[in-house]
């Protein structure tokens, strides 16, 4: 649960960004300013993260061509690509911050999750190939300066952008990725826009962790295939204790 996160930022000498990065180690520590849409999101630190994931996604490009030339992409590549020119034709997507819950607070039910969710000051960057999503760019800000630390999570990055098909507004500012380090689970909270009630969609890591099946979208309705708070904090709850119980 605790992979280290190695910095893309020096990562000119050697690729060193793994694709088991989908749940990797939480940032230091969370911020404390929870918010309850995207559009809360300061748009200056938004802008800097994007323009950061951008910039260091060109260098990592222009290193991997220059080292791999034309072939095929590696087993352990963390795109899902198969030739190496592939990148030439990659982009940076749309962005989004990771929000968290302390464990101790979800233990103890201090308030609705979506409450308890703060920002973490991390980003995910939907990394797309013809607009199919191929990873993800994660961006911290260190020292001041928004870094891209880690490229990876193929398979994050495709369940993320079909729920955010599922359930986004068009400027996704009615989700929120939370992610439950404990519980090893990501789970995409969803405001609906007929009547403002908060619902929680499990992303793959949630599904397995939680021994969930996916809920199928029936007839068109997104939201038949949401789960209510109450559905999924006990699992939530059994998952942290135990995994928090096997550290000591």
């Amino acid at each position: 649960m605790q992979t280290k996160m190695l910095s893309c930022r020096p990562m000119l000498a050697a690729l060193l960004c793994g694709a088991s990065l989908a749940l990797a180690g939480a940032p230091a520590q969370a911020q404390s300013d929870g918010t309850s849409t995207f559009k809360a999101v300061p748009k200056r630190a938004a802008a800097a993260a994007q323009a950061a994931a951008q910039r260091d996604f060109a260098q990592f490009v222009t290193h991997q061509v220059q080292v791999r030339g034309a072939s095929g992409a590696p087993v352990d590549f963390p795109l899902d690509i198969s030739d190496m020119q592939d990148l030439k034709d990659a982009k940076i997507g749309y962005g989004f911050p990771v929000y968290t819950i302390d464990p101790n607070e979800l233990l103890a039910g201090r308030g609705s999750m979506k409450q308890m969710a703060k920002a973490t000051g991390q980003w995910r960057f939907v990394i797309l190939l013809n607009q199919r999503p191929i990873g993800m760019a994660t961006v911290e800000l260190n020292n001041g300066n928004y870094e891209t630390v880690a490229y990876g999570a193929a398979v994050l990055a495709k369940d993320v952008d079909a729920s955010m098909g599922y359930y986004a507004d068009a400027e996704r500012s009615n989700v929120r990725f939370v992610r439950i380090y404990q519980a090893r689970s990501d789970v995409l909270e969803v405001v609906a826009r007929e009547d403002g009630r908060t619902r929680y969609a499990p992303l793959h890591s949630a599904r397995e962790s939680l021994l969930m099946q996916q809920r199928a979208v029936k007839d068109g309705k997104a939201g038949d295939a949401l789960m209510d708070e109450a559905e999924l904090l006990q699992p939530l709850r059994s998952a942290v204790k135990q995994n928090l119980d096997a550290s000591k």
